[in-house]
């Protein structure tokens, strides 16, 4: 019997997997006008910053006012914009924070720039149960119970003797003692913050989940919370932080005005002009209040000594701009232009048969 002693040819290796196939198309979350934008915006932050050395004290007071301006119009691009929140009564979180300024500088006798943040988180923490009641309201009922909550707060202050009434008071005591450069510098550094920090703040927070979750209860509640987004508790935080904003803003606002009154504090005004800003600029875009406070304050200059002249093109404006671009000026120049500074939506590229 013989036996077959042939070694068996060894096995050939298998072959390696091919590499998987590249997507055919990239994400995209800047886009050559943002990056200029970020370019633009930080030389500009500088520049503002070092004004107190370069620029003239007129010009220091109203780059100070625009700024705390555009942070008010920020917050409400926050509130109606994205989070779908009609209030018409945030005049009453800039009333609250110019009386926490009265009450921390001139009665507990704190700093009066040390009493800025502090504004902003009483004006926070009123909101809460302020929230409480004006959240049982929808649609327009909840626009008129946010200026409804604003009138209370305002009567309620008119009748505080402790904080002067109606009469108002002077807060020029508690700058006494602060240099007038330093004073003027720190008014700008703080609007600085508040304006420059309000439109960052919105465009990280709109890159986040939490800002598509504030998208998509704009969108639609119901569809919002069908895919598990906790609807009560984003408006919640969404309208405490600009109450915040506004708190901090009404604080800075009067220790430039030197005089606080309940009917300047919690005057409609404030309300008008956030406004104006974000429909006129493009509401629900982060772009759109900086080009109405370019337009808002760049005809108050160049109309000046026209008195009444002002309010009758502001009012033709903004009524022209609401019937052929509802979009606002942004949103129309966006259109035409592609123009995105501060993209906050991912992009799907088709990727170019080089990559």
């Amino acid at each position: 019997m013989s036996m077959d002693l042939t070694l068996a040819a060894p096995a050939e290796p298998a072959a390696p997997p091919a590499p998987p196939a590249p997507p055919a198309y990239r994400v995209e979350r800047a886009t050559r006008a943002s990056r200029i934008g970020a370019a633009a915006l930080g030389l500009a932050t500088l520049a503002l910053l070092a004004m107190p050395w370069w620029a003239d004290r007129a010009s220091i007071r109203s780059m100070g006012e625009i700024l705390y301006v555009l942070a008010l119009a920020q917050t409400w691009n926050l509130l109606a914009g994205y989070g779908g929140l009609i209030s018409m009564g945030q005049q009453a979180f800039v009333g609250l924070g110019a009386y926490a300024l009265v009450v921390f500088s001139l009665k507990l006798g704190l700093n009066v720039f040390l009493a800025i943040p502090l504004a902003g988180l009483t004006a926070a923490l009123i909101a809460i149960p302020a929230a409480t009641v004006v959240f049982r309201l929808r649609g327009a009922y909840f626009a008129v119970g946010t200026w409804v909550v604003a009138e209370v707060f305002r009567l309620l202050i008119t009748n505080t003797m402790w904080l002067a009434g109606g009469n108002g008071l002077s807060v020029i005591s508690a700058l006494t003692g602060i240099p007038r450069w330093w004073r003027e510098s720190a008014i700008l550094w703080f609007a600085v913050v508040l304006g420059v920090g309000s439109t960052l703040g919105l465009y990280l927070v709109l890159r986040s989940r939490f800002g598509l979750a504030l998208k998509a209860i704009r969108d639609s509640e119901a569809a919002a919370e069908s895919v598990g987004v906790k609807v009560p508790a984003l408006k919640w935080i969404v309208y405490v932080a600009a109450a915040f904003g506004c708190g901090a803003v009404g604080a800075l606002a009067f220790i430039t005005k030197l005089r606080v009154a309940p009917d300047a504090a919690f005057s409609l005004d404030w309300m008008t002009t956030m406004v104006f800003l974000v429909v006129i600029g493009g509401i629900g875009t982060i772009e759109g209040p900086l080009v109405g406070a370019a337009v808002f304050f760049g005809l108050r200059w160049l109309l000046a000594d026209y008195g009444v002249v002002y309010m009758i093109v502001l009012g033709a404006l903004a009524t022209l701009v609401m019937l052929k671009m509802p979009e606002g000026l942004y949103g129309f120049l966006a259109r035409c232009y592609r123009l995105d500074f501060f993209p906050v939506q991912r992009r799907l590229i088709p990727r170019d048969q080089g990559e």
